[in-house]
């Protein structure tokens, strides 16, 4: 029998480093969505705030999708820091020289899921 996968919410080309974003994922996995949510209002990183709002955007879609649910009985399932496209600046430097600044994408995926039964 296939496994549930959960619901699902992702949000897509956000314009930070996927190298600074994963360790703030990394401390939210397979927490306890309220959990996770205190742990992220109280980080300073830039990442804590947008992976924030997608994980507040899965709760969301859990409790419209199914009725049933309670909000404490979700936890973090998976959370996906994945790479994007790239936007590619010019940075001028030094006696008419140039440099490329990338400015770096990233797609944060969230499912969360219903615990086992107590």
């Amino acid at each position: 029998m296939a496994e549930r996968k959960g619901y699902v919410a992702t949000t897509k080309f956000l314009i930070a480093s996927p190298t600074k974003v994963r360790p703030v994922a990394h401390l939210i996995n397979k927490q306890p969505c309220s959990k996770a949510l205190a742990i992220l209002a109280n980080m300073p990183q830039k990442g804590a705030g947008l992976i924030s709002a997608t994980l507040k955007s899965a709760i969301a879609n859990a409790l419209n999708q199914n009725s049933k649910l309670d909000e404490d009985m979700l936890y973090v399932k998976e959370i996906r820091v994945d790479e994007g496209p790239r936007l590619k600046r010019v940075w001028f430097r030094a006696r008419g020289r140039a440099d490329q600044l990338l400015k770096r994408m990233c797609h944060i995926t969230v499912i969360v899921d219903e615990k086992a039964g107590e």
